[in-house]
């Protein structure tokens, strides 16, 4: 004969099942009653049992630290109240702003002036980047001006010839190659200033070629000759002196350097771009011209 499966349910040891809730009967859970027994939970060790109903074994829930299997070397947030600033008298659940053992430290006050107020960053700049607009269309418009003069012959100028017959009878050598730089400075420099475009290269550019022509004015008569008559340097004066400025100010917002540091902040590069200028222009006199453009004028006599 075959013999029948063992019923698990049936070996030693096991318990048997719970009886079928009877029809009707409301559902119940082990927790409507403090004293009704329920099967201990898996996998947590108790050490007291409750008493056995039939062949039905149950446990007693756990309680205690011990019984859950917690660390008992972990301290209770009562014995750590006196650690957190301000927990120990605090008779709210809000935490504490601040922990002696946070990790990014608080954000520093804001500055305020003498008066109370809070002092706050203002970027207004009112018309200055509008009169900025207007000395670069001055400065531009002036040598772009010169520069047609000297190129195509424009507004009653000498033209490409008659500056180069100029040059060589003022004293300049290489005139086929001092007269176009003469005239690329002036025009492409006049352009880009105009415009706000690489303006410290530009102004520079110009400044140079202004100083030249200045030093050339200066050196053909002995003394000063800042407001002489028929040889006057006032002019180049003038404009020595607004290229200056427009390097080191910067061309404003209303350019198309606008978003370049030197259109409203400019520092080391603007001063450098200064600097770059007047030495080229003083080694482009010497090597194309020569001779000492201060004659007359105090010490350097």
């Amino acid at each position: 004969m075959t013999e029948k499966p063992t019923d698990p349910s049936a070996e030693a040891g096991a318990a048997t099942p719970d009886t079928p809730r009877p029809t009707g009967s409301p559902v119940r859970s082990p927790f409507d009653s403090p004293t009704e027994q329920f099967p201990s939970v898996s996998g947590i060790q108790t050490t007291e049992k409750l008493p056995t109903s039939g062949n039905q074994t149950t446990e007693k829930l756990p309680r205690t630290d011990e019984e859950l299997g917690l660390d008992p070397e972990v301290p209770l947030y009562s014995q750590v109240k006196n650690a957190i600033p301000g927990a120990a008298n605090s008779t709210t659940t809000e935490p504490s702003p601040t922990y002696s053992f946070a990790s990014i430290p608080p954000a520093p006050p804001v500055p305020a002036e003498g008066n109370g107020r809070v002092r706050r960053r203002d970027d207004r700049r009112g018309t200055l980047d509008l009169g900025l607009l207007l000395l670069r269309l001055v400065i531009g418009g002036t040598f772009v001006y010169h520069g047609l003069q000297k190129a195509a012959g424009w507004f009653h100028g000498p033209g490409l010839d008659g500056i180069k017959t100029a040059m060589e009878n003022g004293g300049w050598k290489h005139v086929d190659l001092a007269a176009p730089m003469l005239i690329a400075g002036e025009l492409g420099g006049g352009v880009l200033v105009a415009i706000g475009l690489a303006t410290p290269l530009a102004s520079g550019a110009l400044l140079a070629v202004i100083l030249d022509a200045w030093m050339w004015k200066q050196g053909m008569v002995p003394g000063f000759q800042y407001s002489a008559k028929g040889n006057s340097v006032e002019l180049e004066s003038i404009l020595v002196g607004l290229t200056t400025v427009l390097i080191l100010t910067g061309p404003g917002r209303l350019s198309l350097d606008r978003n370049r540091g030197w259109s409203s902040r400019p520092f080391m590069g603007s001063l450098a771009a200064f600097v770059a200028a007047v030495v080229a222009a003083i080694l482009t006199y010497i090597y194309l011209h020569g001779g000492n453009p201060l004659t007359g004028i105090g010490p350097f006599d």
